[in-house]
């Protein structure tokens, strides 16, 4: 399942790396998340039958449209795993095979992660499995920005899969529910990720299984500087995570790190962005935690 947004480029590439993949049964659902061109009508047009397009009325952030298409395929489609894919990327035809491979080898495994890797440069890796520090808050790709190498060939367990592709076995979705749409967009990931290890469903990433991120296209997301969308809710739901997820000690340890790195990320912000619009949005976002909390 993939999410669209005034992406049709994107979308339509992923669609086609979809069509080309080796696994012998799948659905590719499409859910339009209210964009504001042609992409429904393109779509319809450009993949007619081999796609399943869900037309949303509008906007319902990533969390909200992508449970959208989680439903329905429950509902009609009758699947063992959904697989969540961003749209601003492609795939290995033997990417889904790889998933399923491993995802079988064990019962108690409720999400399954490929090896993701910059499609831009495409030797370089993005994602190699997540891992959590609950005493700073922190969170990081394992490998990001590394040349792709033996490193990083290793079937392992990891804190977190990333939302950018996370295959979700029926199970999973049955015992800790869907994502959690009060994030809207950014750290859905986490906190599904969270739920599940809590559950006692092992998260494990497939190095095998590998797909090139265009990365953070849909946020207007250029290099290492943020768009005021991301800052927004990198800073809301930061909080929201740290509040739903995190023992009291943690909580407050985790928010001294933050604020303690807050003159770090001011000097990144003027390094690399300057873009007023850009800290407000981020000042904005933990405005609105605060009166969300208060």
């Amino acid at each position: 399942m993939t999410l669209n947004w005034n992406g049709i480029a994107d979308t339509s590439d992923c669609i086609e790396s979809l069509k080309a993949i080796a696994y012998p049964s799948y659905d590719i659902v499409v859910v339009d998340n209210g964009s504001e061109g042609d992409d429904i009508r393109i779509l319809r047009e450009r993949f007619g039958e081999a796609i399943h397009l869900i037309e949303n009325d509008r906007n319902y952030g990533f969390s909200g449209g992508c449970n959208i298409g989680i439903e329905y395929s429950l509902a009609n489609l009758a699947p063992d795993y959904v697989l969540l894919l961003n749209n601003d990327t492609v795939v290995d035809p033997a990417f889904l095979d790889k998933m399923i491979q491993l995802a079988l080898t064990d019962e108690s495994i409720g999400i399954v992660g490929p090896k993701i890797l910059y499609f831009d440069e495409p030797q370089k890796v993005w994602f190699a499995g997540g891992n959590i520090n609950y005493w700073l808050g922190r969170f990081w790709h394992r490998g990001i920005g590394k040349g792709d190498s033996t490193d990083f060939d290793e079937i392992r367990d990891v804190d977190f899969i990333s939302g950018c592709c996370m295959l979700l076995s029926r199970k999973l979705l049955q015992t800790v529910g869907l994502l959690d749409d009060t994030f809207f967009f950014g750290t859905e990931d986490y906190d599904i990720s969270i739920r599940a290890a809590r559950s006692g469903f092992r998260l494990v990433y497939a190095p095998r299984s590998r797909i090139w991120h265009k990365v953070s296209r849909s946020t207007d997301m250029a290099g290492r500087s943020p768009s005021p969308t991301v800052a927004y809710y990198h800073a809301r739901n930061h909080f929201i995570l740290l509040e739903k997820h995190w023992s009291r000690v943690q909580f407050a340890t985790a928010t001294v790190w933050f604020v303690a790195l807050l003159p770090l990320l001011f000097g990144l912000f003027l390094y690399y962005d300057r873009r007023w619009r850009t800290l407000k949005r981020f000042a904005g976002g933990l405005l609105d935690y605060l009166r969300h909390r208060w």
